[in-house]
């Protein structure tokens, strides 16, 4: 797969099959966000893997899916929750450049478990709070962003913007997703 198509079908996946994802992915998944970039080598991030049964149904309520959806159509329901997720954390003083490690380390496993048929949602709507305290996350590490993970159980489809202008994603009859883009000439210069 070229990395064209690997950005079209790496969409955001709020549906998965209840497929359990082996192992060695994720240990690919951190081993790659580990390595990634960092602003000045800073490596202000931390991770957890929450890939039991048992922890990822303790913290599922936590999660708040879709935000431009009613919440019964954008909230997974039972049988298509995400089957693990990963918790991007900081530890240590945050420079002004830390929110791009997280989007960095996040894209970085968003893209990887792509490759192997792992679809995901990057999700910041949680109650980490609550995530910390079922996960017992040390005192040190804050919760920053999560990567929501699972088999896709939907499509999710780039199309052009609607006439009025709107990017606001929708789903059709069949739950389907819609993802509208600007077009490239709408968002660049090229001089």
């Amino acid at each position: 797969m070229d990395f064209h198509t690997l950005c079209i079908g790496c969409r955001t996946y709020r549906r998965f099959k209840q497929k359990q994802i082996p192992e060695e992915i994720f240990d690919e998944l951190l081993e790659n966000a580990r390595i990634a970039n960092s602003a000045m080598n800073g490596q202000p991030l931390r991770y957890v893997l929450v890939k039991t049964s048992e922890a990822v149904r303790k913290i599922q309520p936590c999660f708040h899916f879709a935000a431009a959806l009613p919440k019964e159509l954008g909230q997974p329901k039972e049988g298509e929750q995400p089957t693990a997720f990963i918790i991007l954390c900081t530890e240590g003083p945050e420079t002004p450049w830390t929110g791009i490690d997280i989007g960095i380390a996040v894209r970085t496993m968003n893209l990887n478990a792509y490759i192997h048929g792992v679809g995901s949602c990057i999700i910041g709507n949680v109650e980490f709070e609550k995530v910390k305290e079922i996960l017992s996350i040390p005192e040190t590490w804050i919760p920053r962003l999560a990567l929501a993970l699972g088999y896709p159980s939907h499509k999710s489809t780039i199309v052009e913007l609607p006439e009025d202008g709107s990017v606001k994603y929708y789903l059709d009859e069949e739950r389907q997703y819609y993802v509208p883009k600007r077009k490239r000439k709408d968002i660049s210069i090229i001089r």
